[in-house]
This record gives C-alpha cells, sequence and structure tokens, in this order.
C-alpha cells in the first residue's frame, strides 16, 4: 500500500479485515516493523478517537509519533500563483516537503468548508499533500471521506456478523449543526463493498452524492427501511445538493429501541443522545459503539503496517 486516501487504495479487502483481527489478537506481533520510523500526524481539525487510535497504533508498531494542531502553526496557502501577501505565510509546496524530510509517513485530518462544494470535492488540502509530500499519506477524514473510519466499521461488521449476508441500513439522523457527507459516504462506499444487504435512508432533501451510492437502495419511510435490519449505522449529514444545508431537524428521525428492533447499533461518534440516539439504545446491550471505536487502532495499524511494508 502506497498511500491510503481513499478505499480505492486497499487491494484486498477482505484479506485486509482478516489481517486486521489478527493484528487485534496479538497486537505487537509487529512492533519492530515501524522502529526509527516516524509517523507525524496534522490536524486542522479536532479529534478524539482518530487522533488517539492511529498514534496507538503507530506505536504499536513501535514508530515515533510526532503531532502538530495545524492551526497553532504558519498559516499554510494551498493555491497556486497566489500573491501570499494576506494571511497565509507558508505555502504548502514548501511545507509538505520539510515535513516529509521529518516523517516517514505523514496523516492528514481536514473536514469540509461546507459553503464551496467544488472546493470540498477538489479535496485541495489531502491532494496537496499527496501531490507536494515525498512520503506516504493517510487520511485521517477529509472534506469527502473517512477511510480509516469505514475500514474500522467493516473489520466490526465481519466480527459481529451471525449471518453471511446481514442487513445493513445506513440511517439519518436529526443534528443541530451542518455535518459533512465524509463518513456517510465511506461507510456506503465500504458497504457495497462487503456481501451484505444494504439500505440507505433519509429524509428527502439529504440525498448523498449520487456518484457514491450508485445503485444502493433509497427510502424516505425509515420504519420500512429498518425491518429486519442486522445492524442499523445511524449518522447524520448535511444536504449535498442544497450544499452544506440543515434542511431539517425532525426529531422523529432519532433512533430509539423500538425502531431498531434486534439490530445491533452503530454510530461513529461523538453522538448527540436523546437528538441522535435515545439513551436506552446506546445504554443498551445492542450497541457496539465502543467496539467499532476500539477497532479504529486496529483499522489505522494494519493499514500502517501495509504502508510500512512497502516503504
Amino acid at each position: 500500500m502506497k498511500n491510503y486516501t481513499t478505499l480505492k487504495d486497499i487491494s484486498n479487502l477482505s484479506e485486509l479485515i482478516k489481517e486486521a483481527i489478527l493484528l487485534k489478537m496479538n497486537p505487537f506481533e509487529y512492533s519492530e516493523i515501524g522502529k526509527h520510523k516516524t509517523l507525524v500526524m496534522l490536524f486542522f481539525n479536532s479529534s478524539l478517537r482518530t487522533r488517539l487510535s492511529t498514534e496507538k497504533a503507530a506505536k504499536n508498531l513501535g514508530m515515533d509519533v510526532m503531532i502538530l494542531n495545524v492551526n497553532d502553526a504558519w498559516n499554510i496557502e494551498f493555491e497556486d500563483g497566489t500573491v501570499m501577501n494576506a494571511n497565509s505565510s507558508e505555502h504548502i509546496k514548501e511545507a509538505a516537503q520539510v515535513i516529509s524530510q521529518y516523517a516517514d509517513v505523514i496523516a492528514v485530518r481536514a473536514f469540509p468548508t461546507l459553503t464551496d462544494k467544488s472546493k470540498d470535492e477538489s479535496e485541495i488540502i489531502l491532494n496537496s499533500f499527496k501531490k507536494y509530500a515525498t512520503v506516504p499519506i493517510i487520511n485521517m477524514e477529509s472534506a469527502t471521506a473517512h477511510p480509516l473510519q469505514a475500514l474500522a466499521d467493516a473489520i466490526t461488521i465481519s466480527e459481529l456478523t451471525e449471518k453471511k449476508t446481514p442487513k445493513v441500513v445506513l440511517s439519518w439522523a436529526p443534528h443541530p449543526k451542518a455535518l459533512p457527507q465524509a463518513v456517510a459516504n465511506s461507510f456506503v462506499e465500504m458497504m457495497q463493498d462487503l456481501d451484505v444487504d444494504f439500505t440507505i435512508t433519509h429524509p428527502e432533501g439529504y440525498e448523498l452524492n449520487s456518484e457514491i451510492t450508485k445503485k444502493t437502495p433509497i427510502h424516505h419511510n425509515q420504519e420500512d427501511a429498518l425491518k429486519d435490519a442486522d445492524f442499523v449505522y445511524v449518522k447524520n449529514w448535511s444536504s449535498y445538493n442544497d450544499y452544506g444545508k440543515v434542511l431539517s431537524q425532525d426529531n422523529n428521525w432519532m433512533m430509539t429501541k423500538a425502531k431498531l428492533g434486534n439490530a445491533k447499533f452503530m454510530h461513529c461518534l461523538p453522538v448527540r443522545r436523546n437528538v441522535v440516539v435515545e439513551d436506552a439504545v446506546l445504554d443498551s446491550d445492542q450497541s457496539i459503539v465502543i467496539k467499532q471505536a476500539n477497532n479504529r487502532t486496529y483499522a489505522a495499524q494494519v493499514v500502517l503496517k501495509q504502508i510500512l511494508e512497502d516503504l
């Protein structure tokens, strides 16, 4: 694996999941592979699980880790040909090359603007690091994708499914703020590559990018979509067509114990209790959100291991 910026960087998904589960059973088996190697983690936005799990994964492999909250550094310019007489002091051309001298792998977390669709879809921050850095790049959530989260989700479903082809439902939920589509996008793409019966449900107006959803069934009746589900992944996202807008805060879309039925409940966290999902779900045995969060380490670890093996 040369980079891990999208799910397309996975060459064999089933083997990657199996390898991650084996790493989970013996996380220090390859503790020498990262010796004298450094992971530099760059955060343009806040993080809890991604930050800690990726750092733990790197240390499990023997790597050194350096972390930079980019907002504490010089403002970086990403546009070419810009006259830098405003707030930006450093250009990505120099910054990426300099950081590459300190790192063997660079991991980047940079959220969308949710105001400029074309700029967000260009993935200017992530792709600029890919263009100008001289070491592998890992996506720790970008404007349109969260491939580490999606891999952890796939590991979780693979571990816990009791059926060869489980029914998995991605359900929109209300939220007081406008949130990105990144987690939902990557979850959809991952489910399309797994042996699952997959459905999306959301209110009208919350359609995701059709180039991502493709032929995945989409239902606007949540309760019908949830019938006989084995896994229900709940997530809010803002409108894609009316870009970044909150069109609805319909509390009827909150996940409840009654709607969930016998399914296992999934969420990437953090989650707003009694807005996105009621306490009775999160505090029940059907909630597997903590197991999901634990698998974030092994998703990152298997990606780092494959990248290190290709250095």
